[in-house]
């Protein structure tokens, strides 16, 4: 079985609460005010951890690269891709005080590099973890180079086979590093609830013996939920101010209502799973004796009567002999004249 993971002081893994993740993402749009706006937004929320992305346009895109269906819909689509990535970098100093400021509000600090110099500058500035976004799965120098920092990796696998992902775990194991969680993902914004597969969990976590979550870009909380009792350790999901404001992920995204209410779901959800053992509760002890029954008399049964099953009934209270145990009476002759509705015990009977 796959061992928990420690990010920041925080175990990851069954057994411990769901670890939940706010994407924010480029979700402020080039302003360090409205992402310190989504720090302060997470944590109110109940999230664990506020998750950024970390990269130079430059370093992602070529001046030709088109962008993708879904930001057309919501960006400027005469804008290029990377002109709109210029506006959604966030600068080293940037960087240094958003961590400030998690620090301060004591949520964790994660973000996304996509590129070696990204995690290069992450590493130096001390994140504790490094999220691996479903694009760079494939992108095996890049894990080889992540996975020899030697921290927690969280990777998501939107886009990707089985095979791929395995040998994206793989990767990270040849360098050395175990503390992987792997995210079951579909990379659409949004994406639909037929295509999320949250079953695909299972497979990933017994072919890869890796701890699982998941990452969602579906409308509503319905799949993180389902996901939680499909035994998922990680959860996240995109987050946003606002999701009519302008940018290529707000409109799938959820807002700080919602994303409270997911993580309070997720709560409920957790707790109501319980520790998988089958057992009554405190509650269900004091409720035995009004709801159980016990062996009664269902007739007169006079004084040496061979009792058959015909004259016991079951009724409440359980005071008396369990009905489990009618057997031990059929057969046998009564010593004493039992009335109707009385609790009998196996002494009245030879």
């Amino acid at each position: 079985m796959a061992k928990p993971i420690n990010i920041a002081g925080r175990i990851i893994g069954p057994g411990h609460s769901a670890y939940i993740i706010a994407e924010g993402g480029v979700n402020h749009n080039g302003s360090l005010d409205m992402a310190i706006q989504l720090i302060q937004k997470a944590k109110a929320c109940g999230a664990d951890c506020i998750k950024f992305q970390t990269f130079k346009a430059e370093r992602v895109v070529t001046p030709a690269a088109p962008k993708a269906a879904y930001q057309l819909r919501v960006t400027d689509p005469l804008e290029s891709q990377l002109a709109m990535l210029r506006k959604l970098e966030l600068s080293e100093s940037d960087h240094r005080l958003l961590i400030e400021h998690c620090r301060r509000e004591n949520l964790v600090f994660l973000s996304t590099p996509y590129s070696i110099e990204d995690a290069e500058m992450l590493h130096e500035l001390g994140v504790p973890g490094f999220k691996i976004a479903s694009g760079q799965l494939v992108e095996l120098p890049l894990l080889a180079a992540i996975a020899r920092f030697n921290k927690p990796v969280i990777l998501s696998t939107g886009m990707a086979t089985l095979d791929e992902t395995s040998e994206a775990v793989a990767t990270l194991r040849d360098n050395h590093n175990n503390q992987i969680v792997v995210l079951q993902c579909t990379t659409n914004y949004p994406s639909k609830l037929t295509d999320t597969n949250l079953r695909a969990m299972t497979q990933i976590a017994s072919t890869t013996d890796t701890i699982v979550g998941y990452s969602d870009h579906t409308e509503g909380i319905t799949a993180c939920l389902a996901s939680i009792a499909l035994g998922a350790t990680v959860i996240e999901k995109h987050f946003t101010l606002d999701c009519t404001l302008p940018g290529p992920d707000h409109r799938c995204s959820s807002e700080p209502a919602e994303f409270t209410a997911l993580v309070r779901g997720i709560r409920e959800v957790e707790a109501a799973l319980g520790d998988g053992v089958k057992r009554p509760t405190v509650a269900e002890l004091a409720n035995i004796t009004g709801m159980r029954r016990s062996i009664v008399a269902a007739r007169v049964i006079e004084a040496g009567t061979v009792v058959t099953a015909a004259d016991f009934t079951f009724k409440r209270p359980a005071t008396g002999l369990s009905p489990k145990r009618l057997g031990e009476l059929l057969g046998r002759k009564a010593q004493v004249r039992i009335s109707v509705d009385a609790q009998v015990q196996p002494g009245q009977f030879v």
